[in-house]
């Protein structure tokens, strides 16, 4: 005798539950977006005097041999969009840190919102705000002369990517919100990582001019990663295999973070 389990319908009510509330949270962080659109378009000024100034200082370098591009600016832009995704994302955790200061956070978790929408409307807002950021600094670097062989799929594995890696570090900025309560641990942390991050990486220099053991670590940087797989799909000729175990990586990484993320509310939420 065979026995079936009946569908639960709770279930399908309650994941519906969470992409609805997600969806009413997130409106609500693109609406202090929008009452403070200055804010995006100050995020955008550090990397791009990135671009346009380390494009002209270092323009002669794709002369050394090696190099593998005849334009430093078409090697330079995927580079400047990774690290912003990097540098925006990290301060993720001082807006959860404002949330828990001002009460709101504690106020909404005694409404009958869904706990998870709480930190996905981060996650995707944070995402959407970095997307938009990647397609600004594509453009100005387009317009600069820059070229993208790699056409539209290429483009899309850059801004994807860089949404993704931005995820890792802003879910990660966020558990360390939650965790360590503290603006001043928020601001070392993202201070002392950024540029070892970067320069630890393929943003402004290819792999093959690093020292070896600059190589080495860079292998394990995730922000390096994103750079392959950009770089990579944006060529005229991509590596698809190596987008897809670069990309894989990525997403892995970033699955942990949010996870993560969510274990660091649980415990807030259990603190209060």
């Amino acid at each position: 005798m065979t026995t079936t389990t009946a569908p639960n319908p709770a279930r399908g009510l309650g994941l519906r539950e969470v992409i609805t509330h997600t969806w009413y949270m997130t409106d609500r962080q693109f609406r202090v977006f929008a009452r403070q659109p200055a804010y995006l378009v100050i995020t955008l000024i550090q990397p791009v005097i990135w671009l346009f100034l380390f494009g002209q200082l270092f323009r002669d370098i794709v002369d050394l041999p090696g190099f593998g591009t005849g334009s430093y600016l078409d090697y330079l832009v995927p580079g400047v969009v990774v690290m912003n995704a990097v540098s925006a994302n990290m301060w993720a955790g001082m807006g959860m840190l404002e949330e828990i200061e001002r009460g709101t956070l504690d106020r909404f978790l005694v409404t009958p919102l869904r706990r998870g929408a709480l930190i996905n409307a981060n996650i995707v807002a944070q995402g959407c705000s970095t997307a938009f950021q990647s397609l600004v600094m594509i453009g100005l670097g387009r317009l600069a002369g820059a070229h993208y062989p790699g056409g539209l799929t290429g483009i899309l594995v850059l801004i994807v990517g860089s949404s993704v890696l931005g995820t890792v570090f802003g879910a990660f900025s966020n558990a360390l919100g939650m965790v360590a309560r503290q603006r001043e641990t928020v601001i070392a942390l993202n201070t002392f990582l950024l540029l070892p991050l970067t320069f630890l990486s393929s943003a402004f220099m290819p792999a093959s001019r690093m020292p070896g053991w600059m190589r080495e670590v860079a292998r394990f940087n995730p922000l390096n990663w994103a750079l392959e797989a950009a770089r990579s799909a944006m060529r005229a000729d991509p590596d698809w295999a190596m987008v897809a175990e670069r990309g894989a990586a990525l997403i892995a990484l970033a699955a942990f973070a949010v996870w993560l993320s969510a274990r660091a509310f649980r415990g807030y939420r259990n603190s209060v």
